[in-house]
């Protein structure tokens, strides 16, 4: 009996110990061998997918674009709310958030001398309006802020001020927009038109929010084409003088009621642990809200859901989120981070995609307060660990990761800690339609749409999956 006993001992000790070697290789096997069977069906099924393409067409086409306190806005949310339903995600709601209305009302600004005509034109998001009567008045053309302050009060008082900046990336060129307005008030300007912010126009103006303090001095604000705030200088450099009259009816109402949009499929382990995705699903009042910011949404949606419909399902819940009034104040990720509570530290990892849905190359990595360039042993172990989820990628040429991420709706949960992810694409046309009535359904390619679900659904998948957490609590 006792040879029996001790036999049955050894036995049990043995299957212990296999199933600790197991579990120690499945820790210590690369990322890539772990998932390579997974991802190659994730991949497959994303590539052939239809569902996600007949979302994003009934977005943009039936419903269209989506300010902040627009009906539409309040429809997208709405049906994407029940269609998630449908999809059988888990715990589908709506979160409330009160939101930004501004309304653009009818504007023009047309050239009353030398010539006459009228110019395209959108008016700044968050600008005021003209008088009644609209505003004429001459042009003063400026390259820089430098050059505005250089010319003074005396030269700039009682003209309109045309902001001829070209485009040097959008960040350094972004900010003319934000408070070019504010900084011609200042020295006594009556208005304020912008050369739009993009590297190529087809005659094409592009909108945008204005970053207008409250009780900051500022000017009715709009922005022109690129081809004729050029015009406008080298009539200018010419001596010659250009009459413009500006006319906006814009005007702030009060906050609007709105709802960032969840959905997630609950986690088999871990279920309190949270790898969160999505885009924001607000645009601005033109176009259809394609590229800025609906394929994002949709793909980030569709991923969820085809993993669903997989049947997979990881050990922690992966969430997606669609952000409300990313464009013009940001209160959804600002309203979703305050939720949290201190329950943020359960969050593993963040993705944005809102960068368009171009040919999609990878992502790029931030820890916040973590220089990316550094050699910082957290970050030089959580980049290892993408870099080998990025292999599984690669089939699709899309397992390229950058350092630096991130993105506006996540920054709130990265600034306390949670590592943050961007989609990349080549962005070679973005800001081409950027904020413009040309960024509609036409200008994405579906194949690229659908390598934007794949890339998600994997990324978001093994982020949610795999037995380590992307980066480990600081101690």
């Amino acid at each position: 009996m006792k040879a029996k006993i001790g036999r049955a001992l050894v036995a049990l000790g043995l299957i212990i110990a296999l199933a600790g070697a197991g579990l120690a290789q499945e820790k210590k096997a690369p990322l890539t061998e772990q998932y390579r069977e997974t991802a190659g069906k994730i991949i497959g099924a994303a590539l052939v997918d239809k569902a996600g393409w007949e979302k994003l067409t009934y977005l943009t086409t039936e419903i269209g674009h989506r300010l902040s306190g627009s009906p539409q806005l309040e429809r997208a949310v709405a049906w994407a709310a029940e269609a998630m339903k449908a999809d059988k995600l888990d715990n589908v709601r709506m979160q409330p958030v009160k939101v930004p209305h501004w309304v653009r009302g009818r504007e023009y600004v047309s050239v009353v001398a030398p010539v006459e005509r009228s110019l395209p034109m959108l008016g700044l998001g968050g600008s005021i309006a003209t008088p009644p009567e609209g505003v004429t008045a001459p042009v003063v053309v400026v390259s820089s802020f430098d050059e505005l302050e250089a010319l003074g009060q005396e030269k700039i008082s009682g003209n309109i001020v045309v902001y001829d900046v070209p485009f040097t990336g959008y960040g350094p060129t972004v900010r003319y927009r934000s408070i070019g307005a504010a900084r011609a008030a200042k020295l006594g300007a009556v208005g304020m038109l912008l050369r739009s912010v993009t590297g190529r126009s087809l005659y094409t103006p592009h909108t945008g929010a204005m970053d207008t303090k409250p009780g900051e001095a500022t000017v009715p604000a709009a922005a022109i084409t690129a081809e004729d705030a050029a015009w406008m200088h080298r009539m200018s450099d010419a001596g010659k003088e250009v009459r413009v009259k500006l006319y906006m009816e814009a005007k702030m109402l009060p906050d609007a009621d709105s709802a960032n949009v969840i959905g997630e499929i609950r986690g088999s382990e871990k279920p309190d642990e949270i790898v969160v995705m999505g885009g924001h699903f607000d645009s601005w009042d033109v176009g259809q809200g394609a590229q800025d910011d609906g394929a994002s949404c949709i793909a980030a949606w569709q991923a969820l859901t085809i993993l669903k419909q997989l049947g997979f399902q990881p050990r922690r819940t992966l969430r997606v989120v669609f952000w409300t009034n990313e464009e013009n104040g940001s209160r959804g990720g600002q309203a979703y981070r305050e939720a949290l509570g201190a329950d943020i530290a359960k969050h593993v990892a963040a993705i944005e995609m809102d960068g368009g849905a171009e040919k999609p190359l990878g992502f790029g990595f931030s820890i916040s307060g973590v220089d990316p360039n550094a050699n910082e042993p957290r970050y030089t172990a959580a980049m290892a660990k993408l870099q080998q989820i990025g292999k599984l990628l690669e089939g699709i040429e899309a397992g390229e990761i950058t350092r630096g991420g991130g993105g506006a709706d996540i920054s709130p949960l990265m600034r306390d800690g949670v590592p943050g992810l961007a989609q990349r694409t080549t962005g070679e046309h973005y800001f081409d339609w950027h904020h413009t009535n040309a960024d509609t359904l036409d200008k994405i390619e579906p194949a690229n749409f659908r390598k934007a679900i794949a890339m998600l659904a994997v990324m978001g998948y093994v982020l949610a999956d795999m037995p380590e957490r992307l980066v480990e609590p600081a101690k």
